[in-house]
């Protein structure tokens, strides 16, 4: 469960009191509230991230995606002054999360993957306990309301849905109207209609202008919700832009897919241009060509069927997708 850290007296002196309540940078982040620089994370011996560069823009989804063991959650928690860092320059909203930690965890809210209260507690009680921690809130009966949680208002956490107890720590994340938002694994566990209520209040946020960065390993997640994902493995950020973008610097064909009405004579296939690979199936009735320039080769095709007298059942092209982007990058699949 993530609290923010309770006001104490240092035990260091004047030095440790300074260190804690130097005033953020309001003007660091004008245009990006996560600004990552060089940062470096090591436990004794091995290196869990290896100097790595990016920054979260104003408003937008961004997405943190790797393998296990790729970086990715000693990063996040670096951000959310959970965790020291060995090197490099991190800030978010202006603050260094390792320096100026309360007055950090003020201004952010953190949704962790398993988020555990007491069994007895009831949802109106955790509310209220969550709100002490802020020195300043937002009406938690309408946001009980918003996240269809009203009607559970005096429900014990033990009562609850998996869904249910998913917005619930969302509700508690958004208790002190959060400028950013740290999801680690928000729909890991949920069954399809709690993930797609999650996705929604994900979308409404952004409509919002909250600045989010997620971690998911459903990458269809990140295709939908993220405007930005950075691609991590071995400590290292191996791709960076849209999902689109990092599909067609990664992965530059398109698969056609055409249906016959009847059999294709037997025979070879044409040699259509820029089609790198052709094949066809036992029946003859479906074709599959990749290729790098897909409206080109499927006019080809077209004109070909209609030489040869073949009428057209269906036809599909396949981009690649994101997953495939992330498997040809790092070898693995997103889960391993």
């Amino acid at each position: 469960m993530y609290l923010p850290r309770p006001v104490i007296k240092s035990t260091r002196g004047v030095v440790g009191k300074l260190k804690h309540t130097l005033p953020c940078d309001t003007e660091l982040f004008v245009d990006n509230p996560i600004q990552v620089e060089g940062l470096k994370k090591n436990y004794g011996a091995f290196p869990a991230v290896k100097g790595i560069d990016f920054g979260v823009r104003a408003g937008e989804v961004f997405g943190l995606l790797g393998p296990n063991g790729a970086g990715k959650t000693t990063t996040v928690e670096i951000l959310e002054g959970l965790r020291s860092r060995s090197s490099g320059r991190v800030t978010v909203l202006g603050c260094d999360p390792e320096v100026q930690t309360s007055q950090l965890k003020d201004r952010v809210g953190v949704c962790l993957q398993a988020t555990n209260l007491q069994e007895k507690i009831k949802v109106r009680e955790a509310m209220t306990l969550f709100a002490a921690f802020y020195t300043r809130t937002v009406d938690s009966s309408q946001l009980l309301r918003r996240l269809q949680l009203w009607e559970k208002r005096e429900s014990l956490y033990s009562q609850l849905s998996g869904g249910q107890k998913q917005r619930l720590a969302l509700a508690l994340a958004l208790l002190n109207d959060p400028q950013v938002l740290f999801l680690d694994e928000p729909s890991a566990g949920l069954d399809p209609q709690a993930r797609l209520e999650i996705h929604e209040l994900v979308q409404d946020l952004r409509r919002e202008q909250r600045t989010i960065l997620l971690t998911t390993h459903y990458i269809e997640e990140a295709e939908k919700l993220c405007d930005r994902v950075a691609i991590i493995d071995e400590g290292r950020i191996i791709a960076i832009g849209t999902p689109r973008e990092i599909q067609d610097r990664t992965l530059a064909y398109s698969v056609i897919e055409i249906e016959c009405a009847q059999p294709v004579a037997a025979g070879p296939l044409p040699a259509w241009r820029d089609a790198d690979k052709i094949t066809l199936d036992e029946a003859r009735r479906r074709i599959a060509v990749t290729s790098q320039r897909p409206a080109r080769t499927i006019v080809e095709m077209v004109k070909w069927l209609d030489e040869v007298g073949i009428e057209l059942a269906d036809i599909r092209i396949k981009r690649p997708s994101l997953e495939d982007a992330f498997i040809e990058l790092t070898g693995k699949s997103l889960r391993e």
